[in-house]
């Protein structure tokens, strides 16, 4: 006997009218048609479909044993859905064995936080199967509002209001725009958080929209106690409302507008792990910015203050970083650049001075904050490898060709200084580590001590002791930092079998 086709059918927000051609058409034409509810028995799903269903057609109603409240199960609430989920998987595979085409209707999208892909996850390897999309309530809020979700290179970040409120703010500060879904019990955590990023004017909540009972107010506006589960908060294009209400953009475009004086940069460093080894005139400085700029990661480490925008960007765009957050200290607005370890030491300090000499920023003032270096970090660690003369040098060659890195390689190994490495390699560098480390074996002892560390005062922290000629470039990625010996530099054995390494401040 052939067997049957699994469909999954979104069914849209809420409106039946909303309900693709498509998808009517399958599930008019389905053997079967399944829908998830609670246990009071009702389905919204059914309820959107029920134009398009058929007489006939068999239904199988999926009751979830558990919603909000408590369980007896013994692996708690997962357990509970889980179990659920195979069940029912079991019960739709019957039909499918027998032939049938089965429907599972969802809301809004089968493939955006939709029932259906617990399903298709447990189906789909073993039946044909589809996937029809459907307006997802992000959009359908969008239209509600008349008002653009985002345009031209603006972000839309899409959360679940489940996330911890900490979270959420970091996030709502980092984006343009951003939709929140499933409040109903988050609705409290979900509005905090707004207000800890800076952005509860900006939000707008919309509760079941497209139906009958479509509500549309401010979020400050909300009695947390009236929200249901489907319902969502929308932060719109900032650049349509900034045009549509006359109010200044939150970023101008570089070169664009006139000059408002108070605007200032600071450039901060985080040290190599974050809020422990923060200096205290860095911690200020983070307190008082308006802005905040930087690689996300580095971003990541800095607590989410009431009111601070982030600036989050990639790793390779520091022209640009630099150049966005002149442009917000030119309209007059305090920001902060954050970098890991020291912002001069291969960081942003140098980008953002480097921008500052162009015209349009001549004028904006720019500070640098000193920061623990992953070098020091990283001797400090291990003992005092960097106790006399030390060079740090990076292996990187996308900023400067191959042969000066290699040159003065052979310089600081005839000079006879211990060399610390950073950048030492990433995925599109997996060589250059291996012709440095036989550059220095020209000058330097097999034995001499090399240091690996990795991460150093992150989660993921190793710090191991090798030597020149035993050291797999292998073993080392883009988060270590090597610190190379001299010829005087020692190792010892420490009584718990640990090493420490240091090299003499007196020359012999």
């Amino acid at each position: 006997m052939t067997r049957g086709t699994l469909w999954g059918v979104g069914l849209g927000p809420g409106d039946p009218e909303l309900v693709t051609v498509k998808a009517a058409r399958v599930i008019g034409a389905a053997d079967v048609v399944a829908y998830h509810c609670a246990r009071h028995g009702r389905s919204i799903a059914r309820s959107v479909a029920e134009p398009y269903l058929r007489p006939g057609q068999l239904e199988e109603r999926l009751m979830y044993p558990v919603t909000t409240e408590t369980t007896d199960h013994p692996g708690g609430y997962e357990g509970a859905i889980a179990d659920f989920y195979e069940l029912s998987a079991k019960r739709l595979a019957e039909h499918l064995d027998a032939g049938r085409d089965v429907v599972v209707l969802c809301e809004g999208d089968p493939f955006f936080y939709g029932s259906y892909m617990y399903m298709h996850e447990r189906l789909a390897d073993r039946y044909e199967a589809h996937v029809v999309p459907g307006v997802t309530s992000v959009s359908a809020a969008s239209a509600a509002l008349g008002r653009p979700l985002v345009q031209r290179d603006e972000v839309l970040t899409v959360l679940p209001g489940t996330l911890p409120a900490p979270e959420l703010a970091r996030r709502l500060a980092d984006t343009d725009a951003a939709a929140v879904l499933k409040l109903g019990r988050t609705f409290g955590a979900v509005r905090d958080a707004l207000t800890e990023a800076g952005r509860l004017d900006e939000a707008v909540y919309v509760e079941r929209v497209t139906w009958r009972a479509e509500r549309v107010e401010s979020m400050s506006d909300v009695d947390p106690e009236t929200v249901p589960y489907f319902s969502l908060a929308v932060l719109a294009s900032p650049a349509y409302a900034a045009r549509t209400s006359g109010a200044a953009a939150p970023a101008p475009a570089a070169g664009a507008g006139e000059p408002r004086g108070g605007g200032e940069v600071v450039v901060v460093g985080l040290g190599p792990a974050g809020p422990r080894w923060l200096t205290p005139e860095a911690e200020a400085a983070l307190a008082e910015a308006e802005h905040l700029v930087g690689y996300g990661p580095y971003l990541a480490k800095v607590p989410q203050r009431a009111g601070q925008r982030r600036h989050a960007s990639g790793n390779r765009v520091e022209a640009e970083r630099a150049a966005e957050a002149l442009e917000l200290a030119r309209s007059g607005a305090k920001v902060a650049v954050v970098s890991s370890g020291d912002p001069g030491v291969f960081a942003m300090a140098s980008a953002v001075l480097e921008q500052a000499e162009r015209p349009p920023w001549a004028e904006v003032p720019v500070r640098v904050l000193p920061g623990v270096t992953a070098a020091q970090a990283a001797a400090a660690r291990i003992g005092a490898p960097l106790g006399h003369d030390y060079c740090v040098l990076s292996l990187s060659d996308r900023l400067k060709p191959w042969e000066v890195v290699e040159r003065r390689l052979v310089a600081a190994a005839e000079a006879d200084l211990v060399v610390a490495v950073y950048n030492p390699a990433s995925r599109s560098r997996t060589t250059q580590l291996g012709r440095a480390r036989e550059v220095l074996l020209r000058h330097r002892a097999p034995d001499t001590p090399v240091v690996v560390a990795r991460d150093v005062g992150g989660p993921e922290e190793s710090v191991r002791v090798s030597t020149l000629g035993e050291l797999d470039p292998a073993g080392v990625d883009m988060r270590c930092l090597l610190i190379i010996g001299s010829s005087r530099t020692r190792v010892r054995t420490r009584p718990d079998g640990g090493s420490v390494v240091w090299t003499p401040r007196r020359y012999d």
